[in-house]
């Protein structure tokens, strides 16, 4: 029965077939020439083949030796290229990069970025994918998911890329009907417009304020899986809600949105989670790079 004969093997025959000699091969390898013998020996075995002629002073090839002389140089050439090419992908990014994210921050944030990504990058080719729903890197293919808020996954790599914290606001017409809240746990009081973002318990609000680290179950008339239509819900007065900074920036300057306990802030980075380390992947670990640097110049 014919074995698979081993890569080692393959490349040691090619130079014994080269230098003509146990002895030379076994010289420059810094092995004993017994042992050159021996994996010789085990090649032959596992081909069933006679590659080479002894005699005392050299060793010729027969005629399977060098069909085998051919096809390994072939195949040693081959792992050469691969290597090289493993090599490379890890410096230089190219391919296939699939990156996920929540619909409200893949489109305002995310997708300007990945843009001038593309640019900069032409071998890349970006597959965005915007999803309110928890993700399975591993199973669905993904490279990247961009995710808001804490990573709880312990088998995944999370690199933070983004300070970023969530604020409570409403409308300042709710807040005229309604009051203004003045301690956290009056929220339970109120409509508060809850979200349902990647299978979390929306209703359950953790803030950090002058007392430290408050959780108060909140409720109200409407909730959503998409952050974009609870800032809408917002805008039209129908409650409060805890968005993050970015989200509803624009709606504070403009006075459209008012801060509800301002000393009250949710901790929300964003974060670069993947499912190995960045020196494995050049596409991964360029875009990371990339948003982290984007991200800081466009807070």
């Amino acid at each position: 029965m014919k074995h698979t004969p081993l890569l080692e093997d393959l490349r040691l025959f090619c130079l014994v077939a080269h230098k003509t000699s146990f002895a030379a091969t076994a010289l420059e390898l810094g092995i004993s020439k017994a042992v050159v013998s021996k994996r010789i020996g085990m090649l032959e075995a596992a081909l069933q083949a006679k590659l080479l002629h002894r005699t005392t002073r050299r060793v010729s090839i027969t005629d399977h030796g060098e069909i085998v002389r051919q096809w390994a140089q072939r195949i040693l050439d081959d792992v050469e290229q691969m290597g090289e090419a493993v090599t490379q992908s890890k410096l230089q990014p190219q391919g296939i990069l699939r990156i996920c994210s929540s619909s409200g921050f893949g489109r305002n944030r995310l997708g300007p970025a990945l843009s001038q990504l593309a640019r900069q990058y032409p071998k890349l080719k970006v597959q965005l994918e915007l999803l309110d729903r928890p993700v399975d890197l591993l199973g669905e293919g993904f490279d990247l998911d961009i995710r808001v808020g804490v990573v709880h996954e312990p088998d995944l790599i999370a690199h933070r890329i983004a300070s970023n914290i969530r604020v409570l606001c409403a409308a300042p017409a709710y807040l005229e009907e309604h009051g203004m809240p003045a301690t956290l746990m009056e929220l339970r009081a109120h409509q508060c417009i809850v979200i349902r973002e990647r299978d979390q318990d929306g209703r359950r609000w953790k803030l950090l304020g002058p007392q430290g680290a408050e959780t108060v179950k909140v409720d109200g008339q409407l909730s959503a899986n998409n952050g974009e239509l609870v800032h809408q819900w917002a805008l039209d007065g129908h409650g409060i809600i805890l968005r993050s900074a970015w989200d509803v920036e624009h709606s504070l300057a403009q006075g459209r949105l008012i801060r509800v306990l301002p000393s009250y802030r949710q901790e929300a980075d964003v974060w670069a989670v993947t499912t190995s380390r960045l020196s494995n992947s050049a596409k991964v670990r360029v875009c990371v790079q990339f948003l982290q640097q984007w991200l800081q110049e466009k807070p």
